[in-house]
């Protein structure tokens, strides 16, 4: 291995992650020239294009993605050497990068972000809110935050939250001008508010009552690709909507929601944080789960 083409690999990922030069150069705080010499000097000594240039951005080659694909990982593992080298005698500092959820990113960690940041002032802690279930491994990622019924066998888990339940809603001015539902499958008549997640699937709505399980395809006038819109919907009386249960409380105590079929919506395994069995763990992610684990 020639080790002196690893800043220009550590250049060339930059760009593909900021997705043009100037952002790279900003990035990494260094000139755009530096960044476009770089990558030429790196395209030349390979003998193969990994960028096709335009006026506006740049787009991996199929050479290219190659690359990519097989650098994350390994610059990944030079991040946490680095960070490790960082933390020696146990002090805890140097980057940390999680994958979280947005319901998890706003409900479990947004209200403690300036509190963990004031304990732990040498810890640079950056999360990646994004839905889909990405390999952190591959993507130079520490850890990740996800429901428990998602973890993969050979991945070390921490519980970070107590049960989670779904909440079927709707403003009580709705429930006036249509029957309650008594039923899962009296939702089939109402008008619900769906949800689209990244990955182009649209929810359907889970239930569950002793042994019975519904699963339903419901019907209504919108469809809308984050929770924070279906909220707003919901509470404008749209019609009904199925959010999780952290999300509508202060809503329901003051009246503005009126809660249904609580008794079909079981309680699931909450969040859970989990990493790469084979890492030794590190000071800076001990110190994040012992501030945010779940102590109930």
């Amino acid at each position: 291995m020639d080790r002196s083409h690893l800043p220009q690999l550590a250049i060339f990922t930059t760009v593909a992650a900021c997705g043009g030069f100037r952002g790279a150069a900003k990035e990494l705080r260094i000139a755009p020239s530096a960044v476009s010499h770089a990558i030429a000097a790196l395209e030349q000594s390979l003998g193969v294009r990994l960028l096709t240039r335009t006026t506006r951005s740049v787009a991996l080659t199929d050479e290219g993605a190659m690359l990519l694909k097989r650098l994350k990982p390994a610059l990944g593992e030079i991040d946490l050497a680095l960070g490790a080298v960082k933390e020696a005698n146990n002090r805890v500092a140097g980057n940390l990068r999680l994958s979280v959820p947005p319901f998890a990113a706003h409900w479990l960690l947004g209200p403690r972000l300036a509190d963990f940041s004031q304990t732990y002032p040498g810890i640079t802690l950056e999360l990646r809110v994004e839905e889909q279930f990405n390999d952190i491994v591959a993507a130079g990622m520490d850890a990740g935050m996800r429901l428990g019924e998602s973890l993969e066998s050979d991945m070390i888990a921490v519980r970070m939250s107590d049960t989670i339940s779904g909440s079927v809603v709707a403003t009580p001015d709705y429930f006036k001008r249509n029957p309650v539902p008594l039923h899962p499958r009296d939702l089939l008549n109402h008008r619900c508010i769906r949800r689209r997640f990244s990955s182009g699937q649209v929810y359907r709505w889970e239930f569950e009552k002793g042994v019975e399980e519904i699963v339903l395809d419901v019907d209504g006038p919108l469809i809308l690709g984050d929770d924070t819109l279906v909220l707003e919907a919901v509470l404008g009386g749209v019609g009904i909507a199925f959010l999780l249960e952290h999300m509508v409380p202060k809503a329901i105590a003051d009246g503005r929601l009126q809660r249904v079929l609580e008794d079909w919506c079981t309680p699931f395994p909450g969040v859970y944080l989990y990493y790469p069995s084979r890492r030794q763990m590190r000071p800076a992610l001990r110190a994040f789960i012992d501030f945010f684990k779940y102590t109930g």
